[in-house]
């Protein structure tokens, strides 16, 4: 994942104005009813004067309280303070900004409403208002304009929280609201309120007035809530969208994705579980990585599997072992340089472990110079006898044909196979383990592939792995052997490599 960039000052200002208007939207929104109401009474004349107060207030006060409210922000944007110091203002802004947004909706709502009792230099009498429905209009406008705001700016916080995740990394890890109160105050403002004013209209006038009344309860309802219904919305399933998407992109196997936590709910902290757990993954791949460098794939995914036993429990079966070694390898070792030698055996090791994995055997372990195989355990492998010798001859044909390292060393390959019964499974002690197979056929392979110098040989196999294979390759018998380790005698065979497959 790349490093973020901080934001640029141009940046910073323009997500700072935009906060600001966001802030203030509730002026046009307020501007919008005064004009229905007036509209509705034919009042036109009182426009600037009825207004002027939202004007002062809504727009004025309330953008000089944004301001303050964002400052510390906008330090934390400048790099100027520690994300620390500014989360909790930023966790709560929709709810501070909602908060000072109904205290100034409450002043201007009710000196607004009470002009036609006190406001005799109005141009136009406005009808004086009942008291019920004067109260019912300042709470009901008051918790509506909070609503408003509040969701307006929470709509405003998932943009602002993706642009301090894009430029400085960082998300919200702090969670005040409630995902089931937020819902609740939505569907309970946008529905109850609207008809708990009209209510009240039919209880406090009649005739022409009524009409008025609930001309203008309409009108702005509709007005009022077409605007909220977008930013409640999208303040409200936007963060589902986004961890919806993440889950796509994780489900088709990308681990690098980080989304940013945009609320400040459930659904946020969910958000930032998510994120835990993608974490959790990569970390998991990465380490599943790089123990399949060191460990044989199949290796591995068995030891995964069972992780949940502790380790893997001891296990007998038939298998073939293989091991291999390079002649000579001491005298070469003297004339390369150290990292000569290593990219040459490097090299030279990857061109043998290719034609084991080809024929569905698996790498147990490099030793020095050479490498243990096995075929059947812990992957199994069907016909592993002839797999082995198959593998064997793939090496030496392999081997014979090129050079490795920059210097272009050439390698002579030993290999000794047996195939019989092994134990598998974890040895060690503590937090040390490692996946192995135990047994006399180990032993027997290794001794095999020692002989071959002795022999003058490239593959001996045991009589075991001969009657596996049947016809099916060039064998040479080489008579019977005391090998070391074992009390009685041993018939052993060389493999031509050069000899083709006889059998199908």
């Amino acid at each position: 994942m790349s490093t973020p960039e901080p934001a640029t000052p141009a940046a910073i200002a323009a997500i700072r104005r935009r906060y600001l208007w966001m802030a203030t939207s509730i002026f046009f929104l307020d501007l919008g009813i005064t004009v229905i109401f007036l509209a509705a009474n034919d009042a036109w004349a009182n426009l600037w004067t009825s207004d002027a107060i939202g004007v002062v207030l809504l727009l004025g006060v309330n953008w000089l309280i944004a301001r303050r409210l964002f400052e510390p922000i906008r330090r934390f944007l400048a790099s100027e303070v520690p994300f620390e110091d500014v989360q909790r203002r930023l966790t709560q802004l929709p709810l501070r900004t909602a908060q000072w947004v109904a205290a100034l909706a409450f002043v201007v709502t009710a000196v607004r409403n009470s002009m036609p009792w006190w406001a005799f230099f109005l141009p136009v009498a406005l009808p004086i208002p009942g008291i019920a429905d004067f109260v019912t209009v300042c709470i009901v406008l008051t918790v509506f304009y909070f609503t408003f705001t509040y969701f307006v700016v929470s709509d405003y916080l998932a943009n602002l929280c993706g642009f301090i995740f894009d430029h400085y990394g960082r998300n919200l890890e702090l969670f005040f609201g409630s995902y089931t109160l937020k819902l609740l105050v939505a569907l309970l403002v946008t529905s109850i309120a609207p008809l708990t004013a009209i209510l009240v209209d039919l209880f406090s006038y009649d005739g022409e007035h009524l009409q008025n009344e609930i001309l203008v309860d309409v009108a702005s309802a509709v007005l009022g809530l077409a605007i909220s219904a977008y930013f409640i919305s999208r303040s409200l399933l936007r963060p589902f969208g986004v961890l919806s998407r993440a889950m796509t992109k994780v489900a088709d196997g990308n681990l690098d994705i980080r989304v940013p936590v945009t609320s400040n709910d459930e659904v946020g902290e969910l958000t930032g579980q998510f994120n835990n757990m993608v974490g959790g993954l990569r970390e998991r791949e990465q380490i599943r990585e790089t123990f399949g460098r060191y460990v044989d794939e199949s290796v591995a995914a068995t030891i995964l599997r069972r992780q949940g036993e502790g380790a893997v429990r001891g296990e007998t079966g038939e298998a073939t072992i293989l091991f291999t070694d390079i002649a000579g390898f001491t005298t070469i070792a003297e004339y390369l340089a150290p990292h000569e030698l290593v990219t040459a055996l490097n090299d030279y090791l990857e061109t043998v472990l290719a034609p084991i994995r080809a024929h569905s055997g698996v790498v147990n372990t490099f030793i020095g110079d050479g490498l243990f195989a096995s075929f059947n355990m812990p992957l199994a492998c069907e016909g592993h006898a002839v797999a082995a010798v198959r593998a064997a001859i793939d090496i030496q044909r392999a081997v014979a044909s090129r050079t490795f390292g920059d210097r272009g060393v050439a390698f002579a390959t030993r290999i000794g196979i047996s195939t019989g019964s092994v134990i598998g499974g974890s040895v060690g002690a503590g937090q040390r383990l490692s996946y192995t197979l135990l047994g006399d056929t180990v032993n027997l392979a290794a001794r095999l592939e020692e002989l071959n110098k002795q022999y003058g040989t490239r593959i001996l196999v045991s009589q075991s792995t001969r009657e596996a294979c049947g016809d099916r390759f060039v064998f040479h018998g080489l008579g019977s052997v005391t090998v070391r380790g074992r009390s009685d005698e041993v018939a052993i065979f060389s493999v031509d490599s050069n000899g083709q497959e006889t059998g199908s």
